[in-house]
């Protein structure tokens, strides 16, 4: 059974940042896509960053431009989102997911169904 335990959620000011991690148990996460997802209160869930299963290849939803980064590290079983510059738009639920693949383009990355799901954490951007 793989589990997904998001953390590092919060309130910050707009400028702000914060640092999200999803420690994962149950499975071989060094074979596994990794994703981060946001859903907003009556919006649609959104693709935020995904990373490939080597680290080598990452990519972001276009609303990121720049402000957020995503990595791993497959010795703790832990993918990370360093998000800066935040925004009110940013307030969302974010949660992490896992895919068993080892695909590494953009296509793969958005496109998958992903197998795991964590629980999400709140993230509130406001002054």
């Amino acid at each position: 059974q793989v589990q997904l335990v998001e953390s590092g959620g919060g309130l910050v000011q707009p400028g702000g940042s914060l640092r999200l991690s999803c420690a994962t148990s149950g499975g071989t996460f060094s074979l596994y896509a990794m994703a981060w997802f946001r859903q907003a209160p009556g919006k649609p869930r959104e693709f935020v960053a995904g990373i490939s299963w080597n680290g080598i290849y990452s990519y972001y939803g276009d609303f990121v431009k720049g402000r957020f980064r995503i990595s791993r590290d497959n010795a703790k079983n832990t993918v990370f989102l360093q998000m800066n510059s935040l925004k009110p738009e940013d307030t969302a639920v974010y949660v992490c997911a896992a895919e068993d693949s080892m695909g590494t383009s953009y296509n793969d990355l958005i496109g998958y169904a992903y197998d795991y799901w964590g629980q999400g954490t709140q993230v509130t951007v406001s002054a």
